[in-house]
């Protein structure tokens, strides 16, 4: 059984508490957090185990084979390196760290720790963005003629994330909680990437996250990457990740829907390929047991954090 530790139990962390419960190799062992009293109600209703305030205590205290650290952006380089140090496997969430040096240094530790290091990335485990990536492959759209991502959001935070840091300049804002997921796909799907140009907006608050970006980036072979993001803005949230090529058009419209067509059609909903999806968890499972797993591992993310970090500045 492999025994799991949690910490940061917020929004984020709480999704994976339930894909780590139902898989029949995976035992949640411990769980921390700053806030006491979430982290004790947690462990109660994961069946009364060990509850933490603070992770060294956690990490010393109980067996781990794996450790998912799930605190705000600002902790990463601090908690990771500490997991990193006992020689447990780890799961990060996005982004790796606070800036491109922090996310190098974890880089080497967990290179140098020879352990199993992972970022949640959920879009490469479901069904619309890898039949997106197939389709792409398999030359839907013909030659590329432009990526665009498009950020639409009435409000931000959205009403389910308010809290301090998701709408802050410092660790928040919607390139860093949204943005960051297409960076990795675009460097996933389409190769390197450069920045070429960023004019990115901030309200009169300065310690509030940007309110408006619009970049230019461009792939290795000369294509032109449009990223616009705007919040505070009337309309409904709107996020799509879409290809323009010769042939035709793909879109991946807020997560996991897909539409497209061929030039001279109509755009229109496509079928995502179900038999695609896959799962982070299980994935987890055989890269700890030396199997061969899809995982976005910390090679991935630091690449993902230079864009983010270039994209941020501005």
């Amino acid at each position: 059984m492999i025994k799991v530790g949690v910490i940061g139990l917020g929004a984020i962390g709480q999704r994976l508490i339930k894909g780590f419960q139902e898989h029949p190799e995976m035992e949640i062992a411990a769980v921390c957090d700053a806030m006491e009293s979430r982290a004790y109600e947690t462990a109660a209703e994961l069946g009364g185990i060990p509850a933490f305030t603070n992770h060294q205590k956690m990490l010393e205290k109980t067996q781990l084979d794996l450790v998912y650290v799930a605190v705000p952006p600002k902790f990463h380089l601090a908690v990771a390196s500490d997991v990193l140090v006992k020689g447990i496997h780890i799961l990060c969430e996005k982004p790796l760290a606070n800036s491109v040096e922090e996310a190098k240094s974890l880089l080497k530790q967990a290179q140098d720790a020879g352990v199993v290091h992972a970022m949640n990335f959920p879009l490469n485990y479901s069904a619309g963005s890898k039949t997106f990536e197939k389709l792409i492959k398999e030359n839907y759209v013909g030659k590329l003629r432009r990526v665009q991502l498009k950020m639409h959001f009435p409000q931000w935070p959205r009403p389910w994330q308010q809290n301090a840091w998701v709408a802050s300049k410092e660790q928040g804002g919607y390139v860093l909680e949204v943005g960051v997921h297409f960076i990795q796909q675009l460097q996933k799907i389409f190769g390197p990437v450069e920045v070429k140009d960023v004019q990115i907006q901030f309200p009169e608050d300065p310690h509030a996250s940007e309110n408006a970006i619009l970049a230019i980036l461009e792939l290795s072979d000369g294509t032109l990457v449009l990223i616009d993001g705007m919040s505070q803005i009337a309309g409904k949230e709107e996020i799509a990740f879409t290809a323009y090529g010769d042939e035709g058009t793909l879109s991946l419209l807020n997560w996991g829907q897909l539409e497209g067509c061929k030039l001279g059609e109509e755009i229109g909903p496509l079928e995502a390929d179900e038999s695609l999806t896959d799962s982070l968890v299980d994935n987890l499972v055989k890269a700890i047991k030396g199997e061969e797993a899809t995982i976005i591992d910390f090679a991935a993310g630091y690449e993902a954090q230079g864009i983010l970090e270039q994209l941020r500045k501005g």
